[in-house]
């Protein structure tokens, strides 16, 4: 595949639950979603060439190992509560690929990376609510990759690398991810504004500084906001156990495999966050507040 064809990686969000197929009742409503999904409509335009097949890793997916899923097809697993009985019915018949699969082990075992594979787990609502969007005909073969549950940035960083010469094989890479999961101030209006404000700065700097990319994304916790974005992490870390932000694996898999930040939006925009009670809807860190174009700070910074 030439160089002009190269598959990118999307950071995409995946919404609450089957947000898109439902009517929202408060705090929600119809106009809160419809955003988003307006994005997530886009994404196979932006894209531009089609995928041969696509690799997936989901926030909701976690392994002792990255686990691959090497099913033939795939089934569906519901892994939201509480939702309408018919959000349970959705369908999303894509197919798997056993041979994709295989290669993405066999890539991470070259790289010294310990892989395991299975073939029962559906696509969680990570993958199979923003497919529904972006790719509504659920005609090209899907592979999931899961984290590594014990969340570490650097590990999910060389995993990426590892997974670098899929681009230029026509697979498409996608993190399906928020940047923001505080769920208690979810709910509360005018809460976590200047945190979640102050976490997406950081990310934009973080992503477009090639020199310390990695150095800084292992570090994500020390970063302004950053707990207070995922408070998950201080409870992990009061418990004796590894800080995860698994809505934030997504960008540590982009960033190893390409050593570049991932494309964030149909434009190669990065938008910072629109506070409107969607849990940073957009996932790559949407906003109305201002549009930074990550492209041109990468040239200013020689990326």
């Amino acid at each position: 595949m030439s160089a002009c064809t190269r598959m990118p990686c999307l950071f995409v969000p995946h919404g609450g639950g089957p947000c898109f197929f439902m009517d929202s009742g408060p705090p929600f409503s119809r106009e809160t979603w419809e955003k988003m999904a307006e994005y997530l409509r886009g994404v196979a335009d932006s894209v531009g060439a089609r995928p041969k097949a696509i690799l997936v890793i989901s926030g909701h997916w976690d392994a002792k190992r990255p686990t691959v899923n090497a099913a033939p097809t795939h089934s569906l697993y519901y892994d939201y509560y509480g939702f309408p009985e018919h959000t349970y019915r959705l369908a999303y018949p894509a197919m798997g690929s056993p041979a994709l699969a295989a290669h993405v082990r066999d890539l991470l075992a070259v790289a010294g990376v310990a892989s395991d594979e299975e073939a029962s787990r559906g696509l969680d609502h990570g993958v199979f609510i923003p497919f529904m969007l972006m790719f509504p005909d659920a005609d090209i073969p899907i592979v999931q990759l899961s984290l590594r549950e014990d969340m570490d940035p650097s590990a999910h960083l060389a995993i990426g690398r590892a997974l670098a010469p899929l681009r230029d094989e026509g697979v498409l890479i996608i993190g399906s991810g928020m940047s923001y999961h505080n769920l208690r101030e979810f709910f509360r209006a005018g809460k976590g504004d200047a945190e979640a404000a102050a976490f997406d700065s950081w990310l934009v700097d973080a992503v477009t500084d090639p020199a310390r990319r990695d150095e800084r994304l292992a570090a994500w916790r020390e970063a302004p906001g950053a707990i207070a974005c995922h408070p998950d992490a201080r409870r992990r870390r009061r418990r004796g156990r590894r800080p995860r932000a698994p809505r934030l694996s997504g960008p540590h898999h982009g960033q190893g495999a390409f050593g570049l930040p991932v494309r964030l939006n149909a434009q190669g925009r990065r938008q910072t966050r629109r506070r409107t009670r969607i849990s940073q809807a957009t996932g790559w860190f949407a906003s109305k507040r201002k549009v930074v174009d990550w492209r041109a700070t990468r040239r200013k910074r020689g990326a």
